[in-house]
């Protein structure tokens, strides 16, 4: 199924004749943002616009085609297959995984019990986050993460939307197939929100590799734990990193032989160095590599990359 289809498939029919018009590339397309009562906008390219009523992409307001409730309630009904039921898992999380790994977030009412979410009525509010893969997009970091005696622990600090998780992607893929020169290793992946593997009914969308597992949906730390036991990675992967929980997790992983590559929020190295519990990792010296993303000219661009001391790599620099 193309991805204009597997998209397109979960909109309310009203939605659906607006949204395919307007889209004229699907593979540079990255958001879907559905509100009630609130304009149709879409994140493409990198830039943000309004769906207009005449079916065009505008930078104008009064010229953007707004939702109507029922247009957001026949869309839910669509992504779930008429049971929110049956999706109840995932609604504690906040989102569904959608056939094609695109991940759909919902906001409305949350219905707790105690302390823990239980479910989301009353969805007012949908955004449709496409997954992309670019296949070689860190042929140019392997390098780096390859070292002479294996591979480096490794963290990529980006901002939101520089490309982290498909950098990451791809280095998964990379590592797990291997090449000419350097033998496929197995990697375990702790996908806790669906993002790397974009699974559907536990199957990984995304390639990640012929010897990568992905465990879907379950919290970085204990996912993290749960892997090094049961499935005897040599490089454990995992996106946006950031409470005790999964330094934590983190150290224990390290101290077990087994390699880390890892994402984190972050503008900077020196940013990441204010965050209290990111700085304790940092003074614990488990990274061998820092890769710092901005978007200069592309997603995903390669600001810098650093070694163990924060010393830039000299042949990195532009």
């Amino acid at each position: 199924m193309e991805k204009k289809d597997e998209v397109l498939r979960v909109l309310a029919l009203s939605l659906r004749n607006v949204v395919g018009q307007a889209v004229p590339d699907y593979e540079k397309l990255q958001e879907i943002r559905i509100r009630a009562e609130a304009p149709l906008i879409a994140v493409y390219d990198n830039h943000e616009f309004f769906i207009g009523v005449d079916n065009k992409f505008t930078n104008k307001l009064q010229d953007a085609y707004i939702v109507r409730k029922n247009e957001v309630r026949e869309t839910v009904e669509y992504i779930c297959n008429y049971s929110l039921y049956a999706y109840e898992e995932e609604l504690r999380q906040g989102f569904i995984t959608i056939t094609g790994g695109h991940r759909v977030g919902l906001c409305g009412r949350t219905v707790c019990d105690n302390d823990s979410i239980r479910s989301i009525k009353h969805i007012s509010f949908l955004n449709i986050r496409l997954s992309h893969q670019v296949p070689g997009c860190s042929d140019r970091i392997m390098p780096y993460i390859r070292l002479e005696d294996g591979i480096a622990h490794t963290l990529i600090i980006s901002p939101p939307r520089c490309g982290k998780t498909t950098l990451l992607r791809d280095i998964i893929r990379n590592l797990s197939n291997g090449t000419t020169k350097h033998p496929g290793m197995t990697v375990g992946v702790a996908d806790e929100r669906s993002e790397l593997g974009a699974s559907y009914m536990g199957l990984p969308q995304n390639d990640l590799g012929i010897r990568t597992d992905v465990l879907d949906c379950c919290p970085k730390a204990q996912g993290m734990l749960m892997l090094v036991r049961s499935m005897s990675p040599q490089v454990l992967a995992v996106d946006e990193i950031g409470g005790r929980a999964d330094i934590e997790a983190l150290s224990y992983v390290a101290g077990c032989g087994c390699k880390l590559i890892a994402t984190a929020h972050g503008a900077d190295l020196e940013d990441i160095q204010k965050k209290p519990y990111m700085r304790d990792m940092l003074h614990r010296g488990i990274w061998d590599r820092f890769i710092v993303l901005d978007n200069n000219g592309k997603v995903g661009n390669i600001k810098a990359v650093y070694n163990k001391s924060g010393m830039r790599l000299d042949n990195m620099k532009k």
